[in-house]
């Protein structure tokens, strides 16, 4: 079973080295495909983003505000399976749906940075099959652990884990002023573990992570409510975090 890869970056990269198959890598900078195939084993070659080769499956691992366009635009390569990696789950399932009837559909979110992995997969099988198990078997074989969900279930709770969870980490560290290291406590210096941890990525990626999923206006109001509570009003908004 030979594989293409659409989207030569961090995620698409780690799709390559994750299944143990022949992979074609395609991007829309060609330079940054070839580098990114230069950079893995012998089972992967560099191909263009107007490729004409059909392959058994294909690999989504582009932008969230294109992966609709990047359904439609390879399904015809794709002669037996496409899955996806981009992070949002209903907009991917549903293109698939419309643009591959009688193919095997899955749209996976590996819960990690490639430089974090192995972690958690979710998984929507919305048509599974011999091809999409196959690449799934790659993903557990590798260390990761894979999970089944719905694409309105994952859609939902990365209003927390990421939209929302993002802002929190954001805002501390646009708020937080220059003090001396020597002053840190274990909340503040765990905080500032994240803070290098969000930042050490691109803004383009967080930036549509804030624009697909709502989460960071209920951040914002939670705050507020704290800043703005005093006596017992301060003490249920602690016992509720706590909960």
């Amino acid at each position: 079973m030979d594989l293409l890869v659409v989207g030569a970056g961090e995620m698409g990269r780690w799709v390559a080295r994750t299944v143990d198959r022949p992979v074609a890598l395609a991007d829309v900078d060609p330079s940054t495909a070839e580098r990114a195939a230069a950079g893995l084993d012998g089972r992967v070659r560099a191909v263009p983003a107007d490729t004409e080769e059909t392959f058994d499956a294909v690999c989504l691992a582009v932008p969230i505000s294109v992966v609709g366009e990047a359904v439609e635009r390879y399904a015809p390569r794709a002669e037996r399976a496409m899955c996806d990696v981009t992070g949002v789950m209903t907009t991917p399932v549903e293109a698939m749906r419309g643009a591959l009837p009688d193919r095997e559909r899955v749209s996976m979110h590996p819960l990690f940075a490639a430089s974090n992995a192995p972690g958690n997969v979710a998984v929507v099988g919305d048509a599974p099959g011999p091809v999409t198990d196959a690449l799934l078997m790659d993903v557990m074989a590798a260390g990761n652990h894979t999970f089944e969900t719905t694409a309105a279930e994952h859609d939902e709770a990365m209003k927390t884990v990421q939209a929302g969870a993002h802002t929190a980490i954001l805002a501390y560290a646009l708020a937080a002023g220059n003090v001396r290291e020597e002053f840190a406590t274990p909340v503040s210096a765990a905080l500032e573990d994240l803070v290098t941890t969000v930042t050490g990525g691109t803004p383009r990626v967080y930036r549509e992570i804030q624009e697909t999923f709502e989460g960071a206006d209920a951040v914002a109001e939670a705050a507020r409510r704290i800043a703005d509570a005093e006596g017992e009003a301060f003490d249920d908004c602690y016992r509720e975090a706590g909960e």
